[in-house]
């Protein structure tokens, strides 16, 4: 099941990679190798063929301390604030 969501969520990072994460007052640690979600960003003109897609969020599965697993979507929507966007279940 997915569910969208729009939840403000804490992400912890090292290099600028996720490694753990606090949904709902739930410690989730990144148990697999997190995939980048790109995007084009939204100031740019419309006649550039190619436009850079630099990295807006990450992909991960995290698995709290009781065993529970999930797959994560975060996205960053300020210098240290991050949005869940989606979470497989």
């Amino acid at each position: 099941m997915i569910v969208h969501t729009a939840d403000t969520v804490t992400v912890w990072s090292e290099r600028g990679i996720p490694m753990r994460l606090v949904w709902r007052g739930i410690r989730y640690l990144v148990t697999d190798t997190p995939t980048p979600l790109r995007g084009a960003p939204d100031y740019l003109v419309e006649g550039i063929t190619h436009p850079p897609e630099p990295i807006i969020g990450w992909r991960f599965q995290g698995t709290s301390t009781d065993g529970d697993s999930r797959i994560f979507d975060v996205r960053r929507t300020g210098r240290a604030e991050w949005q869940l966007v989606r979470v497989y279940d």
